[in-house]
């Protein structure tokens, strides 16, 4: 039958790319890298050394779950050529019946498809930090409660981001506005490549909407920031010096219960040197969010140090960007036309509802590409 012919056809047309695919990940190498801490796990003085212990098991989950999503791949793509042989041998009771079936086998296809793209790109996360979990902490520009609802919503945007992506939020620092929104917020990302994804959203993010805060009805440009850190392993080379930090404590002020708004158990850290300033307030005890808000400092000053190219913490200075004008990365408009656009690399979309929900796969895919490619600096 001619549709059966067509989708074994389309299948082959599928078996280069996830050879190339192969090659691409490096698996071989990856396979032989897990194998040898695999053979070191398995020594009996392996669990001496917490350190060690600690930095292979690491390891070993990254690889494993590298390998473990091509090898999830070619079992989709073997699934798949035995269906496809199946409807080339079965007899079927009815049209309808036939039908279904070569339904299904397009849409395994199309997953394929989709598969084999998301593999490549994580095929382009080679930076030190990529791997890594990723902190995002969001501030509103000028502009009182419209930029605060305006990160209010850019929250939301990459906690839907994350959901698709199975991975998990946790709030570490909120300060509501007064009236509605978000004045400042820092949640951590947990899952694998979840820096290598999320640092092309580094940059101020530009909103044009008619407000719903204004009785007159008028069209009003917002502006945020999000900072997108990787998060930074305790056996990390940054060291600070205690003379540098001042340390405040308060009370916490968002959501998190009658605990920890009725102590002093919130922790804000300034760099003085660089001026860089971190808080945590959403744990329970003052020691667990001085220790959270330290690893969020230290995670921020090895993204300079690395962007920089420095040998020494010491050189390093704070970074100042002005949240507004002719600095944004990208713009969302919903007046007097519906566009999202990303002035770096040119990639827009109409369908802004979609993209609110968390659908900016294609934003983060383009910049990706345009940076291995050298069009950017990643």
């Amino acid at each position: 039958m001619l549709q059966i012919e067509d989708l074994k056809q389309e299948l082959q047309n599928q078996q280069p790319r996830i050879h190339d695919l192969r090659e691409a990940l490096g698996y071989d190498r990856l396979a032989a890298e897990k194998k040898k801490l695999d053979e070191e796990a398995a020594k009996p003085d392996f669990w001496n050394d917490v350190e060690n212990t600690k930095k292979v098991l690491k390891e070993q989950k990254v690889l494993s779950e590298k390998i473990g999503s091509y090898d999830s791949l070619v079992r989709m793509y073997e699934d798949a050529q035995t269906m496809v042989e199946l409807a080339s041998e079965e007899t079927f009771s009815s049209e309808e019946e036939q039908e279904a079936f070569l339904q299904e086998i397009r849409a395994n296809i199309r997953e394929i498809d989709q598969k084999i793209e998301e593999e490549k790109l994580s095929a382009l996360l080679t930076g030190e930090f990529d791997a890594n979990n990723a902190i995002l902490t969001f501030h509103a520009g000028a502009g009182g409660t419209e930029a605060q609802d305006w990160v209010q919503m850019l929250y939301r945007m990459y906690a839907r981001w994350s959901e698709r992506h199975h991975f998990k939020v946790k709030v570490l620092d909120y300060l509501a506005g007064e009236e509605a929104g978000i004045k400042s917020a820092s949640i951590l990302i947990t899952g694998t490549n979840a820096y290598g994804f999320l640092k092309s959203e580094h940059g101020v993010h530009r909103l044009v909407r008619i407000s719903p805060f204004d009785a007159s009805g008028r069209r009003q440009t917002s502006f945020a920031s999000l900072e997108v850190m990787p998060e930074i392993d305790d056996d990390n080379n940054i060291e600070t010096n205690p003379a540098d930090l001042k340390i405040d404590t308060y009370r916490s002020g968002g959501a998190g219960g009658q605990h920890v708004n009725k102590t002093e158990s919130a922790i804000r850290i300034t760099h003085i040197p660089t001026g860089v300033i971190v808080a945590c307030q959403n744990e329970r005890s003052q020691h667990q969010n001085r220790e959270v808000a330290m690893k969020m400092l230290k995670a921020k000053l090895a993204q300079i140090k690395e962007k920089e190219h420095l040998k020494r913490i010491e050189d390093i200075k704070g970074e100042q960007q002005q949240i507004g004008w002719g600095s944004q990365i990208r713009s969302y408009v919903f007046m007097p036309y519906t566009l999202v656009k990303d002035h770096r690399t040119g990639c827009e979309t109409g369908n802004i509802s979609a993209v609110m929900d968390g659908d900016i796969d294609q934003f983060i895919n383009e910049y990706l590409k345009a940076a291995s490619q050298g069009e950017l600096q990643a």
